[in-house]
């Protein structure tokens, strides 16, 4: 899953936000953000669907490898 690390990452430097700021507006740590950034943390499938809705991306472009973010 580091690759969705990646995407959140890129997603969220893209809108200009911290990981506080992402993780106040989701309603999680800023920790867990991080970990999820690293890849140290799986998210679960709804998390999933939280962040794409929030970022307005097709679940499938956060979790398949072969698809870039525009």
């Amino acid at each position: 899953m580091k690759r969705l690390g990646e995407k959140l990452h890129a997603l969220r430097t893209q809108r200009g936000l911290t990981t506080r700021q992402l993780a106040s507006m989701l309603g999680v740590t800023s920790g867990y953000i991080t970990h999820l950034e690293t890849g140290r943390k799986i998210p679960s499938s709804s998390f999933v669907l939280t962040l794409a809705r929030f970022f307005d991306v097709p679940t499938d472009k956060l979790m398949k490898d072969e698809l870039e973010l525009d």
